[in-house]
């Protein structure tokens, strides 16, 4: 059976998906948008550095992280001329590694889907005279409604099972920064493997419960497809 602390673990990571999931759709809807309309020589430059955390090991990007947000990093200058400390082994420091190590899964989808909208659509809304803005929320959104549940998934989950980049940047607090893949390391790591085997199969059942929802309830379209 799962203990308090496996539960105060699994609340805890799913806190911190939540929120960066929340930041990611924020940051990645108009990231996304942009790539998929813009013709800028900075294009190919943006889609690799949004596409990095996918090749890239998560202790390299935890190191650099960590790095930054330390006393003399550029992060964590800024936050300590804030008032507020270093982020470094905080819950929020959690959620800025999250966001930056799953954004591509976020940023991917959506500018797939933002892809396949034709021009026609947002031409005949202009002659409706609706502004851009309006044209975002009532023409883009509803056609990319699959892009937008395939990344809020994806980046959700991708979330909960960070381990490299969350290891590196929050450390092993217990209510502070213990998300579940810390947790379940420190159960092998004292040989507790049902422990281990309990918590482990709570994450690998929501996983392929939410991955299963996903892939059956949106239609296999073009623009319900994960990646371009």
């Amino acid at each position: 059976m799962l203990s308090s602390a496996d539960l105060d673990t699994l609340l805890l990571t799913f806190k911190v998906a939540a929120i960066a999931t929340t930041i990611m759709l924020l940051i990645g809807t108009p990231l996304a948008w942009w790539l998929s309309r813009t013709n800028s020589s900075l294009k190919g430059v943006i889609n690799a550095i949004v596409a990095l955390p996918l090749v890239l090991p998560p202790t390299v990007l935890g190191f650099y992280l960590l790095v930054l947000m330390g006393p003399t990093g550029i992060i964590g200058q800024f936050t300590q001329w804030l008032g507020i400390g270093t982020l470094s082994f905080t819950f929020y420091g959690l959620v800025l590694g999250s966001v930056l190590y799953s954004m591509p899964f976020v940023v991917q989808p959506l500018q797939s889907s933002f892809a396949m909208i034709g021009k026609q659509s947002l031409e005949a809304a202009a002659t409706l005279r609706a502004s851009p803005l309006d044209s975002f929320f009532t023409v883009v959104m509803p056609l990319a409604k699959p892009g937008f549940i395939t990344a809020a998934i994806l980046g959700f989950t991708h979330t909960v099972g960070e381990f490299g980049v969350v290891m590196m940047i929050g450390g092993n607090i217990p209510n502070k920064t213990r998300v579940v893949s810390v947790q379940i390391y420190n159960h092998v790591e004292a040989l507790e493997y049902a422990d281990a085997h309990w918590l482990a199969g709570c994450l690998l059942l929501f996983s392929f419960t939410v991955l299963l929802v996903l892939y059956t309830q949106i239609k296999t379209s073009p623009m319900a497809q994960p990646f371009k």
